[in-house]
């Protein structure tokens, strides 16, 4: 029951074949076996959970609907505010502060009766592709448990992963949602920029974060967006026109479509078996019937710098608010500069630390125009390099990530080595374009790998027509093998 999708759980939860409190309580029973290992939550909530698959029962038993997600265990990155659950972005400068509010996306999902499971892991302020960079212990991935789960989502991938919840909301600034999702073989969807609301989200790149959601299949992933998209006057950046329908064409196949192999997202760095079931799954999209091309994206080769340039850079700014004076941590010291260094300092971790100094030196007098703004420029290079390649082709696919999952604590010492994690997933977040992340194989090692589709902005419904026409194709229907020790 707990390995449900949310289509079959919503079916299921209408024709009364199961209720809410049941598969709310198999999702807790399975966090219960499999949280010692994984660590995919930080705050469980049963209590809360319970009341609310209570209270969606008594809806349906009343005749209300109120949406697909009424009734449906959801697992919440603790980047995204909570009333009432503590949230720390995996931070000790916020352990033990509970938010008086809910973020726009919790906010709609609770309209429509979801039932709050609990806050996943991440690495802190979603800085991170290992989940291993959080305050309070790494995640561990349910197909190898030496093995990261990726991230900066990793808990919320894990959980939807291990059955502990049907679905998770993550957050992707630089691919914290898809390449997770690509690890542990669930899929993984970054929208547009600005077509979900980022409020009560803890900002880490204010121009290059976006919600989105973790799911079983490419339609619940398709549901999730329904749900969550739409213009928030509480968020600046929220897009203010309609609402695309992501359904438009959605079984209809890849026929007639043309499908762009980004040239630089391959060979040198990325793992046979993961170029393996890459160029397999493009054979298949191209047996049914679509058109296979080659597109090259010539800024992608300084696309990984540029990232690593403006995201610190926003996260220098955006983590100025945390200051010992308001909210979170706080060392009193003699003078106030003393209480915020002191507090700074024993609240944030390496990476934390690491990321604001970079983006503290590049953001400089003197320093600028040299980094901060080639940066851009780079930036505004990779928005006009998928324009170009979008006139080629309907979709770009790439493999989601060079590699499988890697051992825990391999990279921790090498920072560039773990960026390199992203290569494939930043430069739609710097082009601010929608991307999914498709389970499509195992390497010989047992672990999964990921197939990313990308289009252009507001493009999504055909993004889902591809992604759907993948998952049809391929029939990944593996899950980890630990499932059968947890059950």
């Amino acid at each position: 029951m707990s390995y449900h999708s949310l289509s079959d759980a919503s079916a299921a939860l209408r024709d009364g074949s199961v209720t809410s409190r049941e598969l709310t309580d198999a999702a807790l029973d399975r966090a219960s076996k499999t949280e010692a290992e994984l660590h995919a939550y930080l705050t469980l909530d049963h209590d809360g959970a319970r009341q609310s698959a209570d209270a969606a029962d008594a809806a349906f038993a009343a005749g209300r609907d109120s949406g697909p997600f009424q009734g449906i265990p959801v697992a919440i990155k603790d980047n995204l505010v909570t009333r009432g659950i503590e949230t720390t972005a995996a931070s000790q400068i916020l352990a033990g502060y509970i938010p008086p509010y809910d973020g726009t996306a919790v906010a709609r999902l609770k309209a429509q009766g979801a039932v709050i499971t609990g806050k996943t892991n991440l690495d802190e302020f979603a800085m991170g592709s290992s989940t291993e960079n959080s305050a309070f212990g790494p995640t561990r991935n349910p197909w190898n448990t030496n093995r990261v789960p990726g991230g900066s989502s990793g808990g919320s991938a894990v959980a939807v992963a291990a059955g502990s919840a049907l679905v998770g909301l993550g957050s992707d600034t630089g691919g914290s949602i898809r390449q997770p999702a690509a690890l542990c073989g669930v899929v993984g969807m970054k929208p547009t920029y600005g077509l979900v609301s980022r409020y009560g989200l803890i900002a880490f790149a204010s121009s290059l974060d976006q919600i989105g959601p973790i799911t079983r299949t490419v339609e619940d992933s398709v549901a999730a967006l329904e749900t969550l998209a739409g213009h928030d006057p509480l968020d600046a950046t929220s897009y203010r026109g309609d609402v695309p329908d992501f359904r438009v064409g959605f079984d209809d196949g890849v026929a007639g479509l043309t499908i762009g192999v980004v040239r630089q997202l391959s060979g040198e760095g990325f793992e046979a078996g993961v170029e393996a079931a890459f160029r397999r799954t493009v054979d298949l999209l191209s047996e049914a019937g679509a058109r296979v091309v080659e597109v090259s994206l010539p800024s992608l080769d300084v696309s990984l710098s540029a990232y690593y340039l403006i995201a610190p850079a926003e996260c220098s700014a955006n983590l100025a608010r945390f200051d010992g004076v308001r909210y979170g941590l706080r060392h009193d010291g003699p003078t106030v500069e003393e209480m915020m260094t002191a507090t700074r300092a024993d609240g944030f971790g390496p990476e934390v630390i690491r990321r604001i100094l970079l983006g503290t030196y590049a953001l400089s007098a003197g320093y600028y125009d040299a980094f901060y703004g080639q940066a851009q420029k780079v930036r505004t290079k990779v928005i006009q390099d998928f324009e170009a390649a979008y006139e080629q082709a309907d979709v770009l696919v790439s493999p989601t990530a060079p590699t499988t999952a890697f051992e825990v604590g391999s990279k921790t010492q090498e920072p560039l080595s773990m960026y390199l994690s992203d290569i494939c997933t930043i430069p739609s977040n710097l082009a601010g374009d929608p991307a999914i992340s498709v389970p499509v194989g195992l390497d010989d090692a047992g672990l999964p790998i990921g197939f990313q589709v990308m289009a252009p902005a507001l493009g999504e419904a055909v993004m889902f027509r591809v992604a759907r026409a993948v998952e049809r194709a391929v029939a990944f229907e593996q899950r980890p093998p630990m499932l059968e020790v947890w059950s």
